[in-house]
C-alpha cells in the first residue's frame, strides 16, 4: 500500500506523467502538472512558516484550485478540512474555530462575505486567497495570493517525514446534537479507502470519473483520492442543473459516476438511457437507500453498466457495497463488507444477532477514522474496543458503532433498516436539529423550537420546525424561513414552520420532542 496522500500522487505523476489528471471546465491538468501545482502552493505554506499538523482549511466551489490546496497541505504536513462551499459564515467560522485552522485556502469573493473572522476564529494567521487582483487588507489577517506559475517561486518539495498514522483530514459532519463534528482521517484511512474503493470498482488509469459529490462530503473526497490512487480522470463539476451531468457525460466520456439517491431521482425523471451514454461502465450510489424501484429503472436503462448499491460513514469512510451481479436479486441491500474491513451487527446485549435479526452495525478495520476532533466524549460513545477480542492480543483494536440499524439476511447480505438517533437525513447530509434550531432561535423572537425530519420522496427527508414565540412577539412562517435562509444552507432551511401558542414539555421540562413529532404529523402536511 502507498503510504500517504501526497506519496500516492508522486507516485502516479511519475508513472502518468502525461496522463489527463483533471478536468474542470477548459482547464485540463496532466498528473505531472497537478503533482507541480501541489508543490507550487506547497512551497508558498513553507515560506509562511507552516508546521507539521497545522490545520488549513480550503473554503471554495468545486475546483482544481480546491483539489491542489488539500494535497498541497499534506505533502508539508498539514492537515486539510475540506468546508462545503454551501456553508455560510456561521457554519464557517465553526469549523475555522474549532479545527483551530491556521491556514485558510479560499476566493477573494467569499472571503469577502466572512466577516470577524479574527473575532471568531483566533488562531487564524494566513488567508490565500485565489484569483489576481488587488490584495486584500481584511481582519488584520495576513492575506496573501496564491503563487502562480510564471512567478518564480516553484522549487521540487521533499515534503516531511510522515506516516500513514498521521492525521491527513478533518471532515466535519453534523451530529444528532449540536454544531457539525470533524472526523479524524489519517493518511492510512484515505488511501486504504481508495485502494478498497478502486479495488471492487475494478478502477484503471483507462477511467474518467465525474466528480459531482463535494470533497467536504466523505465520498465526494475518495472518488478524488480514488483517481489519484489508479491514475483515473477526474473530471469536476458544481453540479447546478441536470444538464450540467449529462452534457459533462456526454463530453468527457465518463466511464464511472457516483451519486446520491436524491440525485439519481432526478436523473430518472428525464428521457435518457445506455445508447445515450456508450462509455458508462459503472454507476455507485451512496449517502442513503436507492428505492427499489429506481434500482431497477436503473437495470432497465443501463443494461450493461454495472450497478454499485453501498453504504458508508464519514467515521469509517466505506462499509458496504453490493456485487452487481446481485442487485436484480436483492436491489434494497447494501451488500456486504468492502476489502479490508468487517462489518459485525450487534442487539442492545453487545452479542452478534441472528440472520433477520436487526442490530446496529459496527465496523472494523483500515478504513475506521481516528476519532472526533475536540471532542473526546463523542469519541468514547462512538469508538469503542473490539467487542470480541483475540484472546492475548497486547492491544485494544478500535472499532465504530454507526448508530445505523441494520440486518443481514440468511446468506449475510446486509439491509439498511434507518437511523437510531435523531439525524435529519436530506439530500445526502447528515442535518443536526440542534444546528438548525440555533439558527431559529437568532431571531430573538421564538421561545420553544423543535426541528425534525419528515419523509420525502426526492431528498429521503426534509426537515421541518414546531415553534412557540416569546410573549408579544409578532412572526410569521415565512419571515422565519427567510432568516434560516440567511444562516443556513439551503438543504437545512425547514421547508415547513408551524407556530404554535406552546410546545408540550415533558416530566424534567424539557420538550417532548415525540408528542411534537406526532401532532405535526397529525394535524399538518408540507405544501
Amino acid at each position: 500500500m502507498r503510504i500517504t496522500v501526497s506519496h500516492c500522487l508522486k507516485k502516479t505523476a511519475g508513472i502518468f506523467p502525461d496522463k489527463e489528471a483533471l478536468v474542470h471546465r477548459d482547464r485540463r491538468l496532466t498528473y505531472k502538472q497537478f503533482d507541480q501545482a501541489v508543490d507550487l502552493t506547497a512551497s508558498q505554506l513553507l515560506d509562511a512558516a507552516i508546521k507539521k499538523n497545522d490545520r488549513c482549511a480550503v473554503y471554495m466551489e468545486k475546483s482544481i484550485e480546491e483539489a491542489v490546496s488539500m494535497f498541497s497541505a499534506n505533502r508539508v504536513g498539514g492537515i486539510f478540512i475540506d468546508i462545503n462551499h454551501l456553508h455560510k459564515k456561521d457554519q464557517v467560522h465553526h469549523i475555522l474555530k474549532d479545527s483551530g485552522a491556521r491556514f485558510l485556502f479560499t476566493t477573494k469573493q467569499r472571503l469577502l462575505q466572512l466577516e470577524n473572522l479574527m473575532e471568531n476564529c483566533p488562531e487564524l494567521e494566513t488567508v490565500i486567497v485565489h484569483g489576481k487582483g488587488d490584495t486584500l487588507d481584511l481582519f488584520r489577517l495576513n492575506v496573501i495570493e496564491r503563487y502562480q506559475e510564471d512567478e518564480g517561486h516553484n522549487r521540487l518539495i521533499q515534503g516531511v517525514s510522515l506516516s500513514e498514522n498521521d492525521i491527513a483530514a478533518i471532515v466535519y459532519t453534523s451530529g444528532s446534537t449540536g454544531k457539525p463534528k470533524g472526523v479524524i482521517l489519517s493518511h492510512r484511512n484515505l488511501v486504504a479507502g481508495a485502494e478498497s474503493v478502486a479495488s471492487y470498482l475494478n478502477n484503471t488509469r483507462d477511467d474518467r470519473i465525474l466528480s459531482v459529490l463535494p470533497f467536504s462530503f466523505d465520498y465526494g473526497l475518495n472518488q478524488l483520492t480514488t483517481s489519484v490512487y489508479t491514475g483515473a480522470t477526474c473530471v469536476l463539476i458544481n453540479y447546478l442543473l441536470l444538464n450540467d451531468i449529462f452534457k459533462a457525460m456526454k463530453t468527457e466520456s465518463i466511464t464511472g459516476l457516483g451519486l446520491i439517491p436524491p440525485l439519481w431521482l432526478q436523473l430518472l425523471q428525464k428521457e435518457w438511457n445506455f445508447e445515450d451514454f456508450p462509455t458508462w461502465r459503472y454507476l455507485t450510489n451512496t449517502g442513503g437507500r436507492m428505492p427499489e424501484t429506481a434500482v431497477r429503472e436503473l437495470r432497465k436503462r443501463l443494461p450493461h453498466t454495472k450497478i454499485f448499491l453501498m453504504y458508508g460513514l464519514t467515521e469509517a469512510f466505506r462499509g458496504t457495497y453490493l456485487d452487481p451481479d446481485q442487485v436484480d436479486h436483492r436491489p434494497g441491500s447494501i451488500g456486504k463488507a468492502i476489502p479490508n474491513a468487517e462489518i459485525m451487527i450487534l442487539n442492545k446485549e453487545g452479542k452478534l444477532c441472528r440472520p433477520m435479526e436487526k442490530g446496529e452495525l459496527v465496523q472494523r478495520g483500515a478504513h475506521v477514522a481516528q476519532g472526533y476532533w475536540n471532542d473526546s466524549e463523542k469519541t468514547v460513545q462512538m469508538f469503542k474496543s473490539h467487542p470480541f477480542p483475540l484472546a492475548g492480543l497486547q492491544f485494544e483494536e478500535k472499532v465504530v458503532y454507526s448508530g445505523d440499524t441494520v440486518y443481514k439476511d440468511q446468506e449475510g447480505f446486509i439491509y439498511y433498516e434507518g437511523r437510531t438517533d435523531e439525524l435529519i437525513k436530506t439530500s445526502g447530509y447528515r442535518v443536526s436539529p440542534a444546528e438548525i434550531e440555533e439558527a431559529i432561535y437568532k431571531t430573538n423572537k421564538v421561545k420553544h423550537a423543535a426541528v425534525f425530519g419528515i419523509p420525502d420522496g426526492i431528498l429521503g427527508q426534509v426537515p421541518v420546525a414546531a415553534v412557540s414565540l416569546k410573549e408579544n412577539m409578532i412572526l410569521d412562517e415565512n419571515e422565519l424561513i427567510q432568516s434560516c435562509r440567511k444562516r443556513l444552507p439551503n438543504y437545512m432551511v425547514p421547508v415547513k414552520v408551524v407556530i404554535y401558542d406552546e410546545l408540550p414539555l415533558n416530566p424534567t421540562g424539557k420538550l417532548d420532542r415525540n408528542k411534537i413529532k406526532s401532532d405535526f404529523l397529525r394535524i399538518r402536511k408540507p405544501e
